[in-house]
C-alpha cells in the first residue's frame, strides 16, 4: 500500500459508484437490481483484500509480481517515452531501447503471464499505476462477466434468482481469488461472458455479430492466460449444444435412434477441441497430458507450492493415463469438498474448508431434495452442461494440483458452474416424477 492507493482509490471509487447508479436502470430488472451494487462491492472488496493478505500475510506473491514488477515498468516506460510504452505494450519482444524496464519484469518472457500484465498495464494508465485502483478493474472486469453468467441462467429460471445469485456472486474462493490482479479473474470473467454468448447465439439463436465476436474475444483471453480451461469449457459447450437441441426432439423412437449418432459426434468434437487447444503447447498436447499432470502435481507438491499452503496426496502418479483415470473419484472429491475442517492448518484454509464444507452439504442436501425426479434433474440441459464442464475442470485441477492453497485458486472456474447446476437441479423438487422441467424462454 503506497501514498499513491491512498489518494487515487478512493476517488476512483467515487466516479466507479456514481457510474454503476446511473447504469444499473438498464442493467437491472425489478428482481436483479437487489443484487447489483452488493455484488460489485463484494467483487471490489475481494480484489482489495487479495492485495493485503498478499503484502501482509503472504509478503509477496504473483499478484505484485504483475503490478509492481510487471505493469508498473510499462507505466513508467510511458511516462518517460509513450514509444516504449507502446513497445512493451505491444509484445515482449526484445528491444534493445526498452531493456532497462523489460529486465524488471519478472514474467517477460512468459507469455501467458505477461498478457496479464499489458491489460494491467492498460489500466495503470488510468490510476496511475496505484495497484488498488488497478485492482478494482480487474473487479468490474469479474463482475461484468459473472453478471452475463448469472443473466444467463437467469432468464431461463427466474424463480431461482437467489441460488443463481450466490453462484455468481457470493462465493467466498470466487470473490477473493477471481477479482484482484491475477490470471484466475480474467479466466473467470471470460468463462462468464463465453456462457452468455454462447447461450445467446447458439442456444436462444440470436444470431447477432456481437454476440459471436464477444463469444470469440472471451475465448482468445482464457486462451491466452490458461488456455488449459479450455480443454474443459469447450467440450462443455458442445454437449450443452446438443443436450438442448436433443432435449427439443418429442418422438421417443427418434430419440432412442439419435442417441448413439449424438454421443460419438460428441465424443469426436470433443476429442478434437481438446487437441486444437494443446497442439502449439507440448505441456497440453493430448499425448502429454498425463505427464504434465504428473510434473504439475509434484512441482506444486513439493517446490513452487509448497508455501501457499498444506500439501494432499491422492496416489501414484506415474504419467500415464491409466494412473490418472484411477485417480478420477479422489481428485473430483478434493477439488469440491475439500479439504475436510479436520484438515485446516491456517485461517485461510479454514476458509476454504468451510466452503467445501458447505458445497458437500448442499450436494446431498440437492440429491436427497430431488429424490425420484433426479433423473429428470439430470436430463436438464443446463444442468449436464455445469456438471460436464465442473466435474471434467474438478478431476484435471484436483489430479494436477497436490496442494490445498494452490487448489483453493485453481478451483474457482467451476464453483459457479457446479452450484448452478444444483441450484436448478432443485427446480424439479416440486415436480411430478414424469414432467420435464419448463424453462422461461422468450
Amino acid at each position: 500500500m503506497e501514498l499513491r492507493d491512498l489518494i487515487v482509490t478512493p476517488l476512483f471509487l467515487i466516479v466507479v459508484y456514481i457510474i454503476l447508479y446511473l447504469v444499473r436502470p438498464y442493467a437491472t430488472d425489478f428482481v436483479t437490481r437487489q443484487y447489483f451494487i452488493p455484488a460489485v462491492t463484494f467483487k471490489i472488496l475481494g480484489a482489495i483484500a487479495l492485495g493485503f493478505i498478499y503484502q501482509y500475510y503472504y509478503d509477496g506473491g504473483d499478484t505484485y509480481s504483475y503490478h509492481t514488477h510487471g505493469s508498473r515498468q510499462i507505466w513508467e516506460a510511458f511516462m518517460d517515452s509513450p514509444m516504449r510504452g507502446l513497445k512493451l505494450l505491444w509484445g515482449n519482444e526484445n528491444h534493445v531501447d526498452v531493456y532497462q524496464y523489460s529486465s524488471r519484469i519478472y514474467f517477460y518472457n512468459d507469455d501467458q503471464s505477461y498478457f496479464l500484465i499489458r491489460i494491467a498495464a492498460l489500466f495503470d494508465l488510468l490510476t496511475f499505476s496505484s495497484y488498488s485502483a488497478t485492482a478494482v478493474f480487474f473487479a468490474l472486469l469479474s463482475f461484468t462477466g459473472m453478471w452475463m453468467f448469472f443473466l444467463t441462467f437467469y432468464s431461463r429460471y427466474a424463480h431461482l434468482h437467489r441460488g443463481l445469485a450466490i453462484a455468481a456472486f457470493f462465493l467466498p474462493s470466487v470473490f477473493f481469488w477471481g477479482s484482484g490482479i491475477l490470471k484466475d479473474t480474467l479466466a473467470i470473467a471470460s468463462l462468464g461472458a463465453a456462457t452468455y454468448c454462447f447461450h445467446e447465439f447458439f442456444i436462444r439463436r440470436k444470431l447477432s455479430i456481437g454476440y459471436a465476436v464477444g463469444f470469440i474475444l472471451s475465448l482468445l483471453i482464457i486462451f491466452s492466460v490458461k488456455k488449459f480451461i479450455l480443454q474443459a469449457f469447450l467440450p462443455a459447450l458442445l454437449v450443452w449444444l446438443v443436450a438442448h437441441n436433443f432435449s427439443s426432439i418429442k418422438s421417443m423412437a427418434a430419440k432412442i435412434i439419435l442417441v448413439p449418432v449424438a454421443a460419438l459426434l460428441v465424443a469426436l468434437g470433443a476429442y478434437y477441441m481438446v487437441v486444437k487447444v494443446g497442439e502449439d503447447d507440448e505441456r497440453y498436447a493430448i499425448s502429454r497430458l498425463a505427464k504434465t499432470a504428473k510434473v504439475t502435481a509434484y512441482d506444486i507438491r513439493y517446490w513452487s507450492g509448497r508455501g501457499a499452503g498444506s500439501g494432499y496426496a491422492l496416489g501414484e502418479l506415474d504419467g500415464t493415463f491409466e494412473s490418472i483415470l484411477k485417480l478420477a473419484p479422489q481428485a473430483i472429491n478434493v477439488s469440491l469438498f475439500r479439504p475436510y475442517l479436520w484438515e485446516v492448518k491456517n485461517p485461510l484454509m479454514f476458509i476454504s474448508a468451510l466452503e467445501s464444507f458447505c458445497f458437500l452439504i448442499f450436494s446431498v442436501y440437492t440429491i436427497f431434495t430431488v429424490g425420484g425426479r433426479l433423473r429428470s434433474a439430470l436430463s436438464n440441459p443446463d444442468v449436464i452442461f455445469g456438471l460436464v464442464f465442473s466435474l471434467s475442470f474438478a478431476f484435471a485441477v484436483g489430479v494436477s494440483t497436490f496442494n490445498f492453497g494452490t487448489l483453493a485458486r485453481y478451483k474457482i472456474p467451476l464453483l459457479p458452474f457446479y452450484l448452478m447446476a444444483l441450484v436448478v437441479m432443485l427446480h424439479y423438487r416440486n415436480k411430478p416424477t414424469n414432467v420435464d422441467v419448463l424453462e422461461r424462454t422468450e
